[in-house]
């Protein structure tokens, strides 16, 4: 159903209307009924009464404001989902709010629950269900055997919050004392220091967890077990991905070229999908597994492989298209969404494709494989030379003749005013000026001088 279908019918036990962002409260009490009862939707810019869309004003950081405000009242385990519809002229906000395992979920302090169109306080005996129906703890939010604030890395620390500064506008300023960060951040249980706050924070992760690395391999050709190179990084995860990054940067093919004014790279792979799809597998594998991630770069393909298979109902299909996110480790998919390492969950595998398709390759593979979890990224093979050969030419300005000329110089190794003339049938004068646009462009260089002129490539 889309969403004009959706506003028509009006609200409902899934789906509630707000008129502005002014309710922020209403809507945060919403968010919780819905976490801990039923999932829904929240629809800001719809007139609760008649259904008549209203709209909001979308400002530069409306909607990061709106989630750390839900997330800040909610707890760390409340992730909705926040995007921006356009029905008409107008813009409205749509908030969609997964029923969450654990639960209560409370807003400023208070359980709230749903009740055909209206949202309610919940009871204390309502209340005692919900924690005896929610009994899953994530391995993320455990307390790790062994672990001290003592282990934590400060520096660490301050760096992940002028981070999280920077990129979500999050309001706990970067000298503030560990303890009480780690407090706001939720990474303290029982007096102990959570798993996740060893895997975003500790000097040594791999102390308290061998599977805290990341296994990474250059293989030869496309199809072999004969590798260049081979790295096993193990750090933070901020740091994992980092170096698993470096590492692809070390071994794909990458361009760089120039015109007048300005630098030009180009890489074989669009490097923010490959981001995403580290940062999905260090957010979602299975800890509980001791196994590694596996980064192999081949000539025509990158493969990241992650403990942990596809959690069900989720299908590889629905990958491909809009879906819900079931989180292995939410506290951990939180503190990255802070630092803008993944941002709503379910759409990652969503924009990973798009990516691609910008950048004309194809679909990536997504399939459980060995117990785990593995994306396959094809790269453009060949054709990588050729599309930059095509983007030179259309950068540096060059007129049909003159790019005639550069692959006849790339074929034979140089070209003479002469051989330019009769293979472009032009004048003397018109030779002369287009083969200096070239040395000037930086292009070609001359060698030789007066009839024994030759132009090479520079």
């Amino acid at each position: 159903m889309n969403l004009k279908e959706l506003i028509k019918k009006g609200e409902s036990e899934k789906v509630e209307f707000k008129k502005s962002l002014r309710l922020k409260d209403e809507i945060g009490e919403t968010v919780s009924a819905f976490s801990n009862f039923r999932e829904g939707k929240i629809i800001v810019g719809v007139d609760d009464k008649n259904k008549e869309v209203i709209g909001v004003e979308i400002g530069k950081n409306t909607m990061e404001d709106l989630a750390n405000y839900i997330k800040q009242h909610t707890g760390a385990q409340v992730f909705p989902g926040i995007s921006v519809e356009s029905i008409g002229d107008k813009e409205v906000i749509v908030i969609e709010v997964p029923e969450l395992p654990e639960k209560p979920v409370l807003f400023k302090g208070r359980p709230y629950k749903r009740v055909g169109k209206s949202t309610h306080k919940a009871s204390a005996g309502e209340v005692r269900k919900l924690v005896v129906d929610s009994k899953k703890i994530y391995w993320d939010e455990r307390v790790c055997e062994g672990a001290t604030p003592d282990d934590i890395d400060e520096m660490k620390v301050k760096q992940f919050l002028r981070k999280a500064k920077r990129e979500r506008n999050f309001d706990v300023e970067s000298d503030t004392p560990v303890r009480e960060v780690l407090e706001r951040l939720n990474l303290l249980k029982h007096g102990g220091i959570t798993n996740a706050a060893v895997l975003l924070f500790a000097r040594e992760p791999a102390k308290f967890f061998i599977q805290a690395k990341i296994r990474c391999a250059r293989f030869k050709g496309t199809d072999t077990l004969d590798y260049i190179d081979m790295k096993v990084f193990e750090s933070t995860l901020p740091e994992l991905r980092e170096n698993a990054m470096k590492f692809i940067m070390q071994h794909i093919k990458h361009a760089v070229f120039f015109d007048e004014n300005r630098r030009h790279d180009r890489w074989e792979y669009p490097l923010r999908a490959l981001e995403e799809v580290l940062s999905n597998a260090l957010a979602h594998r299975d800890y509980d597994s001791p196994a590694q991630i596996q980064l192999s770069v081949f000539d025509d393909r990158v493969e990241v492989w992650n403990p942990g298979e596809l959690p069900p109902p989720l299908t590889l299909e629905d990958l491909k298209r809009k879906h819900r996110s079931i989180p292995r480790n939410p506290l951990i998919a939180e503190l990255l969404f802070l630092i803008k390492y993944i941002e709503q969950w379910g759409k990652g595998t969503n924009r990973v494709i798009k990516r691609l398709e910008e950048s004309n390759l194809t679909e990536p593979l997504f399939q459980n494989l060995s117990g785990g979890f593995e994306v396959i990224v094809y790269g453009p093979g060949r054709e990588f030379e050729e599309m930059i050969e095509k983007e030179k030419f259309h950068t540096l300005n060059i007129n049909d003749r003159q790019k005639k000329a550069v692959i006849h110089v790339k074929k034979k190794g140089n070209i003479t005013k002469r051989e330019y003339m009769e293979k472009n049938k032009v004048s003397d004068k018109t030779a002369y000026l287009e083969l200096n646009d070239l040395l000037l462009k930086g292009i070609f260089s001359r060698r030789g001088v007066g009839r024994a002129t030759k132009y090479i490539m520079k």
